[in-house]
């Protein structure tokens, strides 16, 4: 189903009715930048969040970024595949994930990270300790990257990390 600005718009108003969202599907809604600056001020109540196959790029996902660091964002499940996400704004995106205490879950599949962003993602994955799943399947990272990133479950036994 497609969700025009005007949708978003009224989707946020409901939003902000709510203290919590169990779940919100966003999935193939084709929200772009504009839709995510609408929504942006209540997607911090969802617990699962999905929001993937969206061409957000880089100006959206700075906008869900912004939103994602309210200090009450329950976010335990963030699904962001396929949203075009570059390096160049994993780190705007991975400094916003970090403060969110309440992660577990993080798919970032399908995107176009490449070796520049592990250090980036590797600094989420150790400073969340609620972080028990993070999919990184079908991005850029070679076969070292992926080394690095999967390393981390070494120290972590209850850490699935999927490249």
């Amino acid at each position: 189903m497609r969700l025009t600005p005007v949708d978003c718009t009224v989707l946020s108003h409901l939003i902000g009715m709510c203290d919590t969202i169990k779940h919100l599907d966003l999935t193939r809604c084709q929200i772009q930048c504009e839709g995510i600056h609408r929504l942006g001020p209540g997607l911090h109540k969802c617990e699962m969040l999905r929001l993937g196959e969206n061409r957000l790029g880089d100006p959206g996902v700075k906008l869900l970024s912004m939103a994602l660091k309210n200090p009450e964002c329950k976010i335990q499940k963030l699904w962001l595949f396929n949203i075009g996400l570059r390096d160049s704004s994993a780190e705007e995106l991975v400094s916003a994930l970090s403060t969110i205490r309440s992660l577990n879950g993080l798919n970032l599949s399908f995107n176009w990270l490449t070796d520049r962003s592990v250090p980036a993602l590797r600094h989420l994955i150790l400073t969340l300790p609620s972080l028990q799943w993070i999919g990184l399947w079908r991005n850029q990272f070679s076969e070292t990257g992926k080394k690095e990133l999967m390393s981390l479950q070494d120290p972590r036994p209850r850490l699935s990390v999927t490249t």
